[in-house]
């Protein structure tokens, strides 16, 4: 420990960032790196894992260096090394998962793999120190939209989570279809700016017999037919209000849902995470709903809701604290659901 702090360099590679950080306390940011790799994947439409795989190979042992720099460190200055396990894409995660062992053995450092969506919640904790649970956190991502109850820093229950596509691919999925290409979530929030959100009624889905799941296949598909009559009758499409159209029904949902929670639970404190935390309307819907609803919303700055290795390091400071390590077995588990170990 330094000073009585605990310093932890993290790394993320579970999709299509390179990242490393380094965190103190769980909340005070030292220093984050992130190597992106959107241009790339922008000419096929959306990621291509065996090409991020090797881009992480090509990048992280400059991140990682670049990390250390900018917190004034070295790696045997800090206390534990982190590191995004699952999910993700398993040739991405592969790469963070050898570097952090590699590291950890090296300098005799411990090892915590980090739940990535666990990561996306504790990033609430460097943009808001004050926040502790309990609260009611809601994770939208490109593979997860989830409604968790988090008890504990490290005890979550999920009390609803999509049954089909996660918000962030619907949005990806219309993105493409409207003609915007990649990344999706970016360029339908801008779109959506230019339109009229009330000039196509768009479904918004309920799953029955579950009031807290989320549907967004048949959002999506909703669009499509829409895309395909307007091409049969050669009626004009007007993208941007496809796209504001489209992102109504979806922050709609996600409003609904979590208000409709926090309510039952009698939770007074709503975190949101995940990439699409990042949408400016949901951010303004979301604040507008549980401001109203009674409850206090905490949402992380844009660079802290896409991926990033700081929110990793925020995580593991927790486990860190709990005495929990990983052994040098640690692998790869694209699967990995939250609060799993």
């Amino acid at each position: 420990m330094s000073d009585g702090h605990t310093d932890i360099l993290a790394i993320e590679t579970s999709c299509d960032e390179t990242a490393a950080a380094v965190v103190r306390d769980g909340r005070e940011v030292l220093s984050s790196i992130i190597y992106t790799q959107i241009a790339m994947h922008t000419v096929y439409g959306g990621v291509v894992p065996e090409l991020a795989s090797r881009a992480h190979i090509e990048k992280i042992d400059a991140v990682v260096l670049a990390a250390l720099e900018e917190a004034g460190k070295t790696i045997s200055d800090v206390d534990a090394v982190a590191v995004t396990y699952g999910p993700g894409l398993v040739g991405a995660l592969l790469v963070g998962v050898a570097e952090a062992k590699a590291l950890a053995w090296a300098a005799k450092k411990p090892l915590i793999g980090v739940n990535h969506i666990e990561g996306h919640i504790s990033a609430n904790y460097i943009e808001h120190p004050d926040l502790a649970p309990p609260y009611l956190g809601l994770v939208v991502s490109g593979g997860h939209t989830h409604l968790i109850i988090v008890r504990d820093y490290a005890e979550f229950e999920i009390i609803g989570r999509t049954v089909d596509d996660a918000a962030g691919e619907a949005f990806d999925k219309v993105a493409r279809a409207i003609g915007l290409g990649y990344p999706g979530g970016p360029k339908i929030d801008a779109a959506a700016k230019e339109g009229d959100p009330f000039a196509i009624s768009f479904p918004k889905a309920k799953v029955h017999h579950s009031e807290y799941d989320f549907s967004f296949s048949g959002l999506k598909s909703a669009v499509l037919n829409y895309l395909n009559h307007a091409e049969m009758t050669g009626e004009e499409v007007r993208a941007c209000d496809v796209a504001a159209s489209f992102q109504r029904s979806v922050v709609e949902v996600l409003k609904e849902h979590t208000v409709r929670a926090a309510k039952e639970f009698g939770m007074r404190k709503v975190a949101l995470a995940g990439g699409v935390s990042a949408n400016s309307a949901l951010r303004e819907g979301m604040r507008k709903a549980v401001l109203d609803a009674g409850c206090e919303l905490f949402v992380p700055s844009p660079v802290l809701c896409t991926d990033n290795a700081a929110m990793i390091g925020a995580a593991a400071f927790h486990e860190y604290v709990r005495g929990v390590r990983s052994g040098l077995d640690l692998n790869a588990v694209p699967g990995l659901r939250i609060g799993e170990r």
